[in-house]
């Protein structure tokens, strides 16, 4: 007996150790840049204003990807397949919004209140434009390759990518299109500690919020949100329990879709410029926030938007931004690396 409670003891030991070296070298890996730049700033500056202005602007953009990564996240967490489109529909929520400015006649000297009001109006006709441009793919190209093999529907999805980037093409012309600075984003809003916080900054945040808090609220208590929960678990299960689970899938893609529009105008706004080729590059960004906090976990989905966001700002600012790809990529995998599940951990049929 003694000796067979030996062997037993080294797996245990070995877990523990291999969890302490996972978490310090995660923890490591998270602070390794601000923590390298704070040093740096305080030997050159005094101060860590220019840091803080980095993650000021960091939280700001990674907001943006925040909203575009739950539609992935929720998507993969109920039929486990990666939309690629989900980019595109980003960017015919910039489009929409951008074309929808012109319709009701907003330009950079309207007042406050109509201004207000019409970016209001307009954040609900891109949500709903995205919204619905979503559920009709599920509904066209997905739910008839819901028995398929996998491969089958992956394909599809990089396909409808290519269609939806044409419709932008065709929409806008392959140049970059600028738009009216209609909340001047570049103004100084307030100054905090030194750091300043612009419109831009402000919007981003004050519209994100709001949305994530209504997202989180919905699928935790609403009836239809504890359906998709449901189905996420599994559909088997929630079809026989009477859930409708085309039904549950294509609200999924519609609020994912919705959220995407709602990025789409931010986008619009912080940048002043669109393109057909924006949903690609955002698209690909969200989906390694998504990957980076958890796949199929909605709080890790945002946490991998704003680290993300940081990243980016930090290496445009210091490093350069023809590195900043690189330098995103890298903190992916070594995130990977030290903890394979995300920063959250997943949340998907196979983790439970």
């Amino acid at each position: 007996m003694e000796a067979a409670s030996i062997p037993a003891r080294k797996p245990v030991a070995s877990q523990r150790l291999r969890g302490l070296i996972s978490s310090y070298g995660l923890l490591a890996v998270l602070l390794a840049l601000p923590v390298y730049y704070a040093i740096k700033d305080l030997s050159d500056d005094g101060n860590l204003v220019r840091l803080g202005e980095n993650i000021t602007a960091g939280i700001s953009n990674g907001a943006i990807w925040a909203l575009v990564a739950i539609g992935y996240t929720l998507v993969y967490g109920i039929v486990e397949l990666i939309n690629f489109a989900h980019g595109e529909v980003f960017m015919l929520g910039s489009f929409i919004s951008a074309s929808f400015f012109v319709t009701i006649g907003l330009h950079e000297g309207s007042s406050a209140v109509v201004l207000f009001f019409g970016l209001l109006l307009t954040l609900i006709v891109a949500m709903v434009g995205s919204g619905s441009v979503n559920a009709l793919i599920e509904r066209v190209a997905y739910r008839p390759l819901r028995t398929a093999p996998k491969l089958a529907p992956l394909i599809t999805a990089v396909g409808f990518s290519f269609i939806l980037q044409n419709v932008g093409l065709l929409w806008k012309g392959g140049s970059q299109q600028g738009i009216p600075d209609l909340i001047n984003a570049q103004h100084n809003l307030v100054t905090i500690f030194g750091v300043t916080i612009e419109n831009s900054d402000a919007l981003s945040v004050a519209v994100t919020i709001p949305l994530l808090m209504v997202m989180t609220s919905f699928i935790a208590r609403s009836r239809l949100g504890k359906a998709m929960r449901a189905t996420a678990q599994d559909p088997e299960a929630a079809r026989l329990m009477g859930i409708n689970v085309d039904t549950t899938i294509s609200l999924t893609f519609l609020l994912g879709g919705m959220l995407a529009g709602a990025a789409g105008l931010i986008y619009a706004l912080y940048q002043t410029t669109i393109w057909y080729f924006q949903g690609f590059t955002g698209g690909l960004i969200a989906f390694t926030a998504a990957v980076m906090g958890g796949i199929g976990n909605l709080r890790g989905a945002v946490l991998g938007g704003v680290i993300i966001g940081c990243i980016q700002q930090i290496s445009d600012n210091r490093i350069g931004s023809a590195w900043t790809p690189a330098v995103v990529f890298a903190y992916l995998i070594l995130i990977m690396v030290f903890k394979p599940s995300g920063l959250l951990g997943e949340q998907t049929r196979d983790a439970g």
